[in-house]
Order: C-alpha cells, then structure tokens, then sequence
C-alpha cells in the first residue's frame, strides 16, 4: 500500500493540463523501459477532460499509440455507442483522433453484445480478457497497469464502487457487475479493490466544490467499504490530483500550496 501524495492546481483546467502531460511522460517512460505501456481509463468530468487535455496538447506524439493498451476501469451498461457509455466518451475526446491499435484498445461489453442483458456474464468475460493479457511476472490475474486512473464521486464512490453496495466489498474477483447504483444507470460493469490494487501508479481525479467534503473523508483515514475512494491506491504510487476547489476541505498539513 502507497502513501498518498497529493497535487493541488489552481482550477480544473490546469488541473486537466497537468494531468495530461503526466500522463504523457508516464507513458513514453513505460514504453521506453518495456516497450509498450497500460493504462487504465476513467469517465466522468474529470476523466473526458484529461483526455481532451491530452489530444490537444503537442506532447501526444511523443507517445507510440500503436504500443499503448487502454482498459476501463468502469463502464456503463447501455448499448454499444451509447453516448453516455465512458468509450464512447472517450473516442470523441481523444480516441478516434490518435492512432490506437483496435486490438489494444479493452472497451467493456455493451448491453447490446454478445452477452445481451446479462450483466454478469459481460463482467466474467471482461476478467478473463484482463487475465488472458496478464503475464508470469505480474503474479495474478490482471495486468499490472502503468497508470490507473479514477474520478472521485461527491459520495466518494470510484470507478462504479460505490458505499456500501457488494461490489466494494469484493475481495476474490477482479470484474463484477453492478445492480442498482445509486447514479444513474443502474446496471454497470466495474473492477474491484483487488484488480485496482494491481496497478503500479493510481491516480484519484477531484475537481469542483461538490468534490471536496468526498476527499477530505477519503484521505481522513475513513474505511473503504463507507469511503471506496479510501481503499484505492497503487502498488507504488497513489496521487490525488485535485483543483484549489476540491482540496478546500483538507488539513493545510496534507498538501503543500498549489505551485501551478
């Protein structure tokens, strides 16, 4: 388990810059140490604004997007091009404009797939694809991410963990699916604690006031069965990235002042 370690901007924009070009080093160091990198995606405000960041900012063709494999860490279950499904999203903000391997790309199964309605058996196969792209030296049955990213929900919930619902308290499986969320759909396919723990770097995206009372529970020492944002962290690095806005609610002592 990884200390958390927080950076704070000064509003969600720069906030959204700083993330991309992070992300971009991340990547470009990855595929120069190992020759390809995995990263997991996540939806939302915070998340589609990185991605868009991303796309705009020159950097992007540092990285090799043919090397590079893209997971979700959530997804909503709706059918196929949905336009609130987080792929869907994510294609319009960054994906369709860089030159992806469509083999490398692990969208979650739609509603409409070769599963149909059940949700289950779409999250199954979703755990198997991670454990099929897993190999010897990452010692279970995911990949070990380069970066894993996660918004963070007012009511602390990460990628489709929400408080208290069976899905957070998942110890076993890495890919469930997800009844009656208290957002809107109700129906998704999520990983759990465990197949977020398997990554080497997680990174916790707050932006906005309705953010801040969910960090200040999640890095106050709360449980993460009552705060999922709580449990997720990474194998050797946990980094909150937040605007001035979402950090308003945290003891001066956790961060050092906005230096962008």
């Amino acid at each position: 388990m990884s200390t958390p370690q927080l950076v704070v901007h000064r509003d969600k924009e720069l906030m959204a810059q700083a993330a991309a070009a992070r992300l971009i080093t991340k990547i470009v160091d990855a595929q120069a140490s190992r020759g390809s990198a995995s990263v997991v995606l996540t939806g939302g405000r915070n998340g589609n604004g990185l991605l868009a960041a991303l796309a705009a900012a020159p950097a992007r063709d540092a990285i090799d997007w043919g090397r590079l494999d893209l997971w979700w860490g959530d997804e909503r279950f709706l059918p196929e091009a949905d336009p609130d499904r987080n792929v869907t999203q994510a294609r319009e903000a960054l994906l369709d404009s860089v030159p992806l391997d469509p083999k490398r790309v692990h969208a979650m199964p739609a509603s409409d797939g070769p599963f149909g309605t059940d949700v289950e058996a779409a999250a199954a196969a979703y755990a198997e694809e991670l454990a099929r792209a897993a190999g010897p030296e990452n010692h279970g049955s995911v990949p070990t991410f380069d970066v894993l990213m996660l918004g963070v929900g007012p009511d602390t919930h990460v990628a489709s963990l929400f408080p208290e619902l069976p899905a957070v308290r998942e110890t076993q499986r890495t890919v469930v699916g997800v009844h009656g969320a208290p957002k809107p759909p109700p129906t998704r396919v999520t990983l759990t604690l465990p197949a977020i723990r398997a990554a080497r770097e997680v990174w916790l995206l707050a932006a906005g006031e309705d953010k801040a009372r969910a960090a200040a529970i999640a890095l106050s020492g709360a449980g993460e069965i009552q705060a999922p944002a709580a449990g997720a962290y990474g194998r050797s690095r946990t980094l909150w990235l937040l605007d001035a806005a979402a950090a308003s609610q945290l003891p001066r002592s956790l961060y050092p002042p906005a230096s962008a």
